[in-house]
C-alpha cells in the first residue's frame, strides 16, 4: 500500500497562539494514529514552533483534532517520539451582548417591470457601536407565508432589484438590517407588489401657479386641472389633513392623464392643504395643493379721536374682529369736513392702528372714518370716530427777527499770489492774483519797485477782486520783478513774482 497524499502546513498563527497558551492548563489531545506504509516504520511527528518540512520529507497532515501526522519516511528511519500534549483554548469570558440595530427607514418601490422590481429604504436610525453588516432582503408570495432572502450574504448598499419573477405575481417584501448583535426588526411594505411592466413611472406636472397658496374669494367656483403622467394608466387618490374628501362639497374627475377638482361655490372651510397621489403597483408621486379662500375683512374697533392741537388731529384704533381669512395689509384713513360732507382719504395702507393728520384748515369742523383691508380690498363698512375736531385760530404776534449789525470793514489782503513766469519774446504774457478788503482796496502795479504808470505797453485790470496786468509783446529789458500793491484806508498789503523773457 501506498501513503495518502500529504496536506499542507497548518498556518503559522494557527501554531502561534498554540504556543502562547498557558502550559499549566493543558490537556492531551487524541494522537492522530500514523497512515500505514508497507515494510516502513512511521515518521516521527513535527511540534508545531519548528520550521516547514524540507523539500525532500513529505509535508505534515493536519487532522480535525488539531494534531498533525507526517507521511511515512524513508526506509531506515527511526521511530516517531511521543507527541506532546497540546494546550488546552483559553477560557473566554462573555461579553454583555449589545442591542440589534433598529429598523431600515423609508422602504419604497422605485420600478417595477414584467419580471422585477427595485426597493430604495434609509438606513436605520441605530446600527450599534460594531456597525451594520449589511441588509437581507426577503420576499413572500401573496397568500403564502413562506419568506426566502434573496440575497445570501448581506450587503451595504440601500437600493436592491429583486429579479427573475414572474409576471402576475403578488410579491410581499421586508428588509432586515444586520449586525454583529443580531438582526434588527424588518421593514415591510404594507400592500404587495404587483409584478407587471411600468412603461412609464407615475410623475405629477403640477402648474407653476399651483406651486404657491391658490387664492380664492367666498362663493367663487374652484376648477383647478392637474395633469400627470405614467403608465399603466395610475391610481390617483384625494385627502385633505391624512382624510378622504367630503363628496357632497368637493367634484373630483380623472382622466388617464389628469384630475380635476372642482367646487361649485368656495366657503372658508374649503381652505387648506390637500394632498394627491398618483401610484402604479408601489411607485408614487406626491404633491401638495395649498387653497385659502377669503372675504373682505370687518371694520376696524374702538375708533377714538385722542387729540387736537393747532392744525393737527391724532388718532387711534383696534384691529378688526374677523380678518376674512387673511393678513390685514393696511388701513384707509379717510376725513370730512362739515362744510362740503364729501370724505376725502388722508392715508392708504397705514400698517399701524393710530396716525396724525395735519394741515387742517382753521375753522372748520372735521369727522374721521377708518376701513380695514386685506388682499381682497376694504372692508364692506368703515369705523367713525364718534367725536368731530373744530380747528380753531390761534393768536399769534409776528416778532421780527432781530438781525446783528456786523463790521464789514477789513483791510487788503491776497488770496492767491503771483506766481514766477518765464515767456517768449514777442508774445503776450498775463500776470495773475486775487485780493480781499472793504472798502475795495485800490491796486498799484510797480516793476523793480518803480511804479507802472500810463504805458500803452502795459494793460491793468480787476475784476471780482481778481487782479491782472497784460504785458504786451515783451522785449529781453522787460524782465524782472513785478509787484502788487493793495492799498485801502485800512492797511496794504502787496505780492511779487519774477518774470523771464527769452
Amino acid at each position: 500500500k501506498t501513503a495518502p497524499p500529504a496536506k499542507k502546513p497548518a498556518p503559522a498563527a494557527a501554531k502561534k497562539k498554540a504556543a502562547s497558551a498557558p502550559k499549566e492548563e493543558t490537556a492531551p489531545k487524541e494522537e492522530a494514529a500514523p497512515a500505514p506504509a508497507t515494510e516502513e516504520p512511521a515518521a516521527p511527528e513535527h511540534p508545531p514552533e519548528q520550521p516547514s518540512v524540507p523539500g525532500d520529507e513529505p509535508a505534515p497532515i493536519p487532522t480535525e483534532a488539531g494534531a498533525e501526522v507526517t507521511p511515512v519516511p524513508a526506509e531506515g528511519s527511526p521511530a516517531p517520539p511521543a507527541e506532546p500534549p497540546a494546550p488546552a483554548p483559553e477560557t473566554q469570558l462573555e461579553k454583555p451582548k449589545e442591542e440589534p440595530p433598529s429598523c431600515p427607514l423609508s422602504l419604497a418601490v422605485e420600478e417595477v417591470s414584467e419580471n422585477s422590481f427595485t426597493l430604495t429604504w434609509k438606513a436605520p436610525e441605530q446600527t450599534g457601536r460594531a456597525g451594520l453588516d449589511g441588509y437581507v432582503v426577503e420576499i413572500c408570495k401573496d397568500g403564502s407565508s413562506d419568506w426566502k432572502a434573496v440575497n445570501q450574504e448581506p450587503f451595504l448598499s440601500t437600493r436592491y432589484t429583486i429579479p427573475n419573477l414572474s409576471s402576475g405575481d403578488k410579491i410581499h417584501v421586508r428588509v432586515v438590517a444586520v449586525s454583529a448583535s443580531g438582526a434588527s426588526v424588518p421593514a415591510t411594505l404594507e400592500q404587495p407588489v404587483l409584478i407587471r411592466e411600468i412603461l412609464q413611472l407615475p410623475k405629477i406636472r403640477m402648474p407653476r401657479h399651483l406651486r404657491e397658496t391658490y387664492i380664492r374669494r367666498v362663493g367663487d367656483a374652484v376648477n383647478i386641472m392637474i395633469p400627470f403622467q405614467g403608465k399603466p394608466q395610475p391610481e390617483v387618490s384625494w385627502t385633505k389633513g391624512g382624510q378622504p374628501l367630503d363628496t357632497n362639497r368637493i367634484n373630483i374627475r380623472n382622466t388617464a392623464r389628469d384630475t380635476i377638482f372642482y367646487i361649485r361655490q368656495a366657503q372658508r372651510g374649503d381652505s387648506g392643504r390637500y394632498e394627491l397621489t398618483v401610484q402604479i403597483n408601489g411607485a408614487e408621486d406626491k404633491a401638495t395643493l395649498d387653497i385659502q379662500v377669503v372675504e373682505p375683512p370687518g371694520p376696524p374697533q374702538n375708533l377714538k379721536l385722542v387729540d387736537v392741537w393747532g392744525f393737527n388731529v391724532a388718532l387711534e384704533w383696534t384691529p378688526p374682529v374677523d380678518n376674512g381669512n387673511s393678513e390685514i395689509k393696511g388701513y384707509r384713513v379717510q376725513k370730512s369736513d362739515k362744510k362740503s360732507g364729501k370724505w376725502f382719504t388722508v392715508l392708504e395702507r397705514c400698517t399701524r392702528t393710530s396716525c396724525t393728520i395735519s394741515d387742517l384748515i382753521i375753522g372748520n369742523t372735521y369727522s374721521f372714518r377708518v376701513f380695514s383691508e386685506n388682499i381682497c380690498g376694504l372692508s364692506e363698512s368703515a369705523a367713525v370716530a364718534s367725536g368731530t375736531a373744530y380747528i380753531e385760530k390761534t393768536k399769534t404776534t409776528y416778532q421780527p427777527e432781530k438781525i446783528p449789525q456786523r463790521d464789514m470793514m477789513e483791510p487788503p489782503k491776497f488770496t492767491q499770489p503771483l506766481t514766477d513766469r518765464t515767456t517768449t519774446r514777442g508774445y503776450s504774457t498775463h500776470l495773475f492774483c486775487s485780493v480781499r478788503g472793504f472798502p475795495q482796496p485800490k491796486i498799484i502795479w510797480m516793476k523793480n519797485q518803480m511804479e507802472i504808470r500810463e504805458d500803452p505797453k502795459y494793460i491793468a485790470l480787476i475784476d471780482q477782486g481778481v487782479c491782472s496786468l497784460e504785458i504786451r509783446k515783451p522785449g529781453p529789458f522787460d524782465g524782472g520783478v513785478y509787484t502788487c500793491k493793495a492799498v485801502n484806508p485800512l492797511g496794504e498789503a502787496s505780492v511779487d513774482c519774477r518774470l523771464d523773457v527769452k
